[in-house]
């Protein structure tokens, strides 16, 4: 590897679908299906509030394993908060350690406790995949 320091900002995907924690899971349902994801970020309530994170993962246990009612369930019943995050300004070899480390697909990137992106396994498997182009 050189020594280019290479930040989580560098690699980080900066567009990011959100969710309001009162959303239903059919409404969560949706925007993963639209936007072929599989997890949302759940927004703050208020500025001291944490940002959360909904994974479809999440939602298999309330609905099929439970039988829980698809249009009653709100994401506030099965997300986690707070997220774990990162910032966006430190070497991704940190992010990437917490995420392995921890076993964590997808970390919230912030600053200042506000959202700049979505930093996944997959984004440094890429980032690793464009270093042998």
């Amino acid at each position: 590897m050189s020594d280019k320091k290479v930040l989580v900002a560098d690699v980080m995907r900066t567009e990011v679908v959100t969710i309001k924690p009162h959303a239903t899971l059919k409404e969560a349902l949706q925007l993963m299906k639209t936007h072929r994801l599989k997890s949302l970020v759940v927004e703050k309530t208020s500025d001291s509030d944490a940002y959360g994170i909904i994974t479809n993962s999440q939602i298999l246990q309330p609905i099929l394993v439970e039988e829980g009612d698809i249009d009653f369930l709100n994401v506030f019943d099965v997300y986690n908060k707070p997220a774990f995050s990162v910032s966006s300004q430190i070497d991704i070899k940190y992010a990437a350690k917490m995420m392995l480390e921890l076993n964590i697909k997808r970390v919230l990137v912030t600053d200042n406790n506000e959202l700049k992106g979505v930093l996944s396994v997959t984004d440094l498997s890429d980032y690793l995949l464009s270093m042998v182009e």
